[in-house]
C-alpha cells in the first residue's frame, strides 16, 4: 500500500489537535477519525465544521476540545465559509505580506456534505480553492436520531425509513460522493475508514501538498445508529473494507489507485450481520447486495488497472 508510506508508528506526533473530554459516544469512529485527520494536518489550520456530530460533542458551550482554529457553521455553507477564509488568506499574501502556509479545511458529516451542504461543496470546488473537505460518513443523521440520509446504505433501517412488513428500510443505494468529487475534476480524491489510521494520515498530508481543492471521504463507523457492539468499531470499518463494500482507493487527476486490493472479498453478510440495522434483510435482500457489492468494486478495481493517458 503506497499510500501508507509516509507514516510510522514512531513518526507520528503525540500532538492531539481535538483535546479529550468532549462528548462522543462510547465507541465513536468519526471522532477516531477527526483525530487522525488533525494529527496530520498539524496547528497551522484554520477548521470551517458543519453542524452534525463533531460540532455537538466538541463545543458545549463554554468548552471546546479543538486546539486549532475552528469555526461552526450551518449544515449547508461549511464549504462557503472555507472559501470566504481561503480567499482571505490570499488577500493578506497579496496586499499585506502576509506568508504564514496555513491550510483550510471543511468537515461535514454524510448529511451536511452529500444532502444538505452538496451545493456549497460543488461551487467551491468548482471555483478551484485551496482546500481540503473531509466528509466524515457514519450513513445517517446521527447527531438528531437516526434519520436517513443518502448515504445510508440500501436496506438499512433507520428512524425515517423504518423496516417493516411494507418497508426494506432505506430503499435507495448509497450515494457516490467521490465519484461526484472527482466529476468536478479536482486534483486529489480519496476515501479512507477510522479503522486505518496510517492511511488516513497519509492521504490527509497528500491533500496538504495538493494546489486547489481536495475532498476525502472517511467512513466512520456509528455503534449507535449502526446498532452493533462499541467494542466492535475497528472490527467493522475493516470489515466494510475487506468485503468490499466500502473500498480504499484514490483518484490523483483522475488517475484510481486501489490502496487495498484484496484477491477474494469476504462476503458481505460478514458485515450485515453483526449490526442491528440489517437484521431483518432476507437470503433474498442479501444476495441483492451482495451482487451489487460485488460489481462495483469490480469497477474500482477496473478504472485503477487503465494506464493514464499520455
Amino acid at each position: 500500500m503506497e499510500t501508507l508510506s509516509i507514516y510510522v508508528p514512531r513518526l507520528v506526533t503525540a500532538k492531539e489537535y481535538l483535546a479529550p473530554g468532549h462528548r462522543a459516544c462510547s465507541g465513536c469512529g468519526e471522532v477516531l477519525a477527526v483525530r487522525f485527520v488533525c494529527k496530520a494536518l498539524g496547528r497551522n489550520t484554520i477548521i470551517s465544521n458543519a453542524t452534525g456530530c463533531m460540532e455537538i460533542i466538541s463545543s458545549p458551550l463554554p468548552q471546546t476540545s479543538w486546539e486549532v482554529p475552528w469555526i461552526h457553521t450551518l449544515f449547508e455553507n461549511a464549504s462557503a465559509v472555507a472559501s470566504g477564509i481561503e480567499s482571505g488568506i490570499k488577500t493578506l499574501k497579496r496586499k499585506h505580506g502576509y506568508n504564514k502556509e496555513v491550510k483550510v479545511v471543511a468537515m461535514g458529516g454524510d448529511g451536511g456534505t452529500a444532502d444538505i451542504g452538496l451545493q456549497s461543496l460543488s461551487g467551491a470546488l468548482e471555483r478551484g480553492h485551496d482546500f481540503i473537505y473531509v466528509c466524515y460518513d457514519n450513513e445517517a443523521y446521527m447527531n438528531t436520531g437516526i434519520q436517513r440520509s443518502s448515504e445510508t446504505p440500501f436496506g438499512a433501517s433507520t428512524t425515517t425509513a423504518p423496516s417493516g412488513r411494507k418497508s426494506i428500510g432505506q430503499h435507495t443505494w448509497k450515494k457516490n460522493m467521490p465519484a461526484i468529487a472527482a466529476a468536478h475534476n479536482i486534483p486529489y480524491v480519496a476515501t479512507s475508514c477510522s479503522s486505518y489510521p496510517f492511511d488516513i494520515m497519509a492521504k490527509i498530508e497528500k491533500a496538504k501538498q495538493v494546489k486547489g481543492p481536495s475532498y476525502i471521504h472517511i467512513l466512520s463507523v456509528c455503534p449507535t445508529g449502526w446498532r452493533c457492539a462499541s467494542n466492535l468499531t475497528i472490527k467493522m470499518g475493516r470489515l466494510a473494507v475487506e468485503t468490499g463494500i466500502f473500498p480504499l482507493y484514490e483518484i490523483e487527476n483522475g488517475k484510481y489507485t486501489l490502496n487495498i486490493d484484496l484477491p477474494k472479498l469476504r462476503p458481505i453478510e460478514d458485515y450485515l450481520k453483526l449490526q442491528g440495522r440489517f437484521r431483518h434483510l432476507t437470503r433474498e435482500t442479501i444476495a441483492e447486495i451482495q451482487e451489487r457489492v460485488t460489481d462495483e468494486y469490480s469497477k474500482i478495481k477496473e478504472f485503477a488497472s487503465r494506464k493514464p493517458k499520455k
